[in-house]
């Protein structure tokens, strides 16, 4: 079964309203590698981990990792993040959906996209609606 894809619409208000994004699936080792690393990012921040994380299993440690990441130091966050938009691409012609290319800089013009794409990609990645999921 190939990873999964979303397409993303903004709908805020904004220079990116209208922007259509498509937002692909890490593999499994790669996602597994981020969601460990964002979780020793928050450790090493000092940054108090649940005490049922290990029930939540992947989903629950990508989840506190991303909220560590506000808190962890730039140099360990920076790279996850950045990581984090490798997996999201352009639609620049909403009407050719065939038409998808990687991100350049001028693609987003709102922080508030950026924090919407993020958000998406996680629940991408958690994927809440699986049953195996907590």
């Amino acid at each position: 079964m190939p990873r999964k894809t979303i397409t993303y619409t903004v709908t805020d208000e904004g220079r990116d309203k209208g922007k259509v994004f498509v937002l692909t699936e890490m593999p499994a080792s790669q996602a597994e590698r981020w969601a460990l690393r964002a979780f020793l990012a928050l450790a090493k921040a000092g940054i108090e981990v649940p005490d049922n994380l290990a029930q939540m299993g992947m989903a629950g440690i990508a989840m506190a990792g991303v909220q560590a990441l506000s808190r962890a130091p730039w140099q360990e966050a920076e790279p996850l993040l950045d990581e984090m938009f490798a997996c999201i691409r352009y639609q620049p012609n909403p009407q050719k959906p065939t038409i998808v290319r990687a991100l350049i800089e001028d693609d987003i013009e709102e922080v508030q996209t950026r924090l919407k794409l993020r958000a998406e990609l996680l629940k991408l990645h958690v994927d809440f609606s699986n049953p195996a999921a907590p």
